[in-house]
């Protein structure tokens, strides 16, 4: 999986269920790479977005608590075992973790890519996306140049790569290593998961 998001200089990435800036640049980043993609999002990041309505021309996910949710257009999941279970069709897609801070923090440990749009201010946060240049299991692999947004905001797109990489592992064996079970892919491309007791 692919994380991507947008963070200021003190990894902030949100105050009271919105962007902490908006910069046209990144919005089209982030449509460029996603775009024919499965996203994965929390329930509050799909309700800031506009109308509250999935992203158009992507898979939507959405991994929340809440037994009830359902939504017209998205893919729901109740927990990490299910998500991936609804992930297994789109195994050769590139999956791109959205957020929030919450879902950021429990699927990090699935990504081997992370595209931060990096904002040179601070602002105030309620929500962050954890500090990647303090984990040692991740390092910055490119740094581009900063670039003045047309609004006037200072900003560069970083990539950062797990050193032991997860990609070139199914995600089937990712799931038996990490959370303990099988999953089974039909002929009919749909998924199987059969859990260990």
């Amino acid at each position: 999986m692919n994380l991507i998001a947008a963070a200021d200089a003190n990894w902030g990435i949100g105050f009271k269920n919105r962007l902490l800036a908006h910069i046209p640049e990144d919005m089209a980043f982030f449509k460029e790479k996603t775009m024919g993609n499965p996203v994965v999002m929390g329930r509050k990041t799909l309700e800031s977005l506009p109308g509250g309505q999935p992203l158009k021309g992507r898979v939507n996910l959405v991994l929340t608590r809440e037994s009830s949710f359902q939504r017209k257009g998205i893919v729901t999941a109740h927990s990490i075992r299910e998500l991936l279970c609804r992930l297994a069709p789109y195994a050769g897609k590139d999956i791109y973790v959205i957020g929030g801070a919450s879902v950021y923090r429990q699927l990090l440990g699935f990504c081997d890519t992370a595209y931060v749009t990096r904002i040179s201010c601070a602002y105030q946060a309620d929500a962050f996306l954890p500090d990647l240049d303090g984990q040692k299991e991740w390092e910055l692999t490119d740094c581009g140049e900063e670039q003045a947004s047309a609004n006037g905001l200072k900003y560069r797109f970083l990539t950062y790569r797990r050193k032991q990489k997860l990609r070139n592992a199914p995600l089937a064996l990712q799931c038996r290593q990490r959370l303990g079970y099988n999953w089974k892919n039909q002929k009919s491309h749909s998924a199987h998961c059969s859990f260990r007791p």
